[in-house]
């Protein structure tokens, strides 16, 4: 079977250099961005619920830069001002770059890592013990993060700020894609829900990380591409391999 079309559910690449661009162009196809799940802002009343007090916090903990915009979404709703002594603590350089928007970035203490996982942060969590930590987070996220700070007995507050709902298609809304390439559990969710009797047939999937494979066995369709692999550490790498090998056989 031919491939003509591929959904990609994520959103469009910013920069047009990016490696699908460079699939579609080299294998004929016609690679479609639409994200089958997105994030939505908790509002301020929900906020309130958890009885969360944002100016009793001395330092915040960011993971992504959703989370930065939710945080002072919030803030503003909420009417809080954030004292310029307030502490930011970030996964990466460029989580901790995004913060200029926000913010007056040379003015304020900032730390981040450098690996982009939450244990190269823990140093200067660690250092900084005596922080009263704000963790904003989605109402879907990794527990192995807030079990860290747990070890390391940080004194934190996970607070709930935005949440992952399905991205539903609209009635009129073409389903008509050969392969479709998930990033994570929760699209494989947001497929069964918009489409109950789906029937894979010849239709491929991919998908990037193994929880995300795993949903999709679990919900008994067939993996045909898998990333992170030795030979492909990414989906693009994984996607290039494929259509390579389905160029080789259709010669044959």
């Amino acid at each position: 079977m031919k491939i003509k079309k591929v959904l990609i559910s994520q959103p469009k690449p910013a920069s047009g250099k990016s490696p699908y661009f460079d699939i579609a162009e080299k294998y004929g196809v016609n690679i479609v961005f639409r994200p089958f799940i997105k994030v939505e802002g908790v509002s301020p009343k929900e906020f309130r619920q958890q009885k969360i007090s944002i100016p009793e916090y001395t330092a915040v903990i960011f993971t992504a830069r959703t989370a930065i915009d939710h945080f002072f979404r919030l803030c503003e709703g909420l009417r809080v001002t954030v004292p310029d002594t307030m502490k930011y603590f970030c996964v990466t350089e460029s989580v901790a770059l995004y913060l200029q928007k926000y913010i007056v970035y040379r003015k304020r203490k900032i730390f981040f890592g450098n690996s982009g996982k939450i244990d190269d942060l823990i140093p200067s969590l660690v250092k900084h013990a005596g922080e009263r930590y704000l963790f904003p987070v989605s109402d879907v996220h990794k527990e192995e993060l807030t079990a860290l700070l747990d070890k390391h007995r940080l004194n934190y507050t996970k607070a709930i700020m935005y949440r992952t709902v399905s991205n539903d298609f609209t009635p009129d809304e073409p389903f008509d894609y050969d392969m479709l390439v998930f990033f994570s559990p929760s699209g494989i969710s947001s497929l069964m829900k918009n489409f109950p009797g789906f029937e894979q047939n010849e239709i491929k999937i991919g998908c990037f990380g193994p929880t995300t494979a795993k949903a999709v066995r679990d919900a008994g369709l067939r993996l045909d591409v898998e990333a992170p692999r030795p030979e492909a550490p990414s989906m693009t790498a994984a996607l290039e391999l494929y259509f390579k090998e389905l160029n080789k056989s259709s010669k044959k």
